[in-house]
């Protein structure tokens, strides 16, 4: 699990870098650009709804992992839009309440439970 964690500051680190420097050269006009992209139907358009694809997915799971509470809707909003700069630092917090058992990782605590 440490590796894990490590991995993912390393991302969150090196993306959050990445991030300014695009940000500060090109401005934070993220989605038009995103979407337009998508609609000219390119392979830029292509990568953009692949990865979509997964901002999706983590949206999704993080707002299961919680059971559709009110908080992980809200986290589930934050992934959609936040992608690995949400979703990492999550996954590092929750790693550490989970100890070294991957099912209550990836299940959250109650279905983890549920299953025994």
């Amino acid at each position: 699990m440490a590796t894990f964690r490590i991995y993912l500051v390393a991302v969150v680190v090196i993306l959050g870098a990445y991030t300014a420097i695009v940000g500060a050269h090109h401005g934070w006009d993220l989605l038009r650009i995103f979407f337009t992209d998508i609609a000219a139907m390119t392979w830029h358009g292509q990568f953009n709804a692949d990865f979509f694809g997964f901002l999706t997915l983590s949206a999704l799971w993080l707002a299961w992992r919680h059971e559709y509470s009110p908080g992980g809707l809200v986290l589930g909003v934050l992934g959609l839009f936040g992608g690995m700069m949400v979703l990492a630092p999550y996954l590092v917090f929750a790693s550490y309440e989970a100890g070294d058992d991957a099912a209550v990782l990836l299940l959250g605590k109650a279905r983890a439970a549920r299953r025994s």
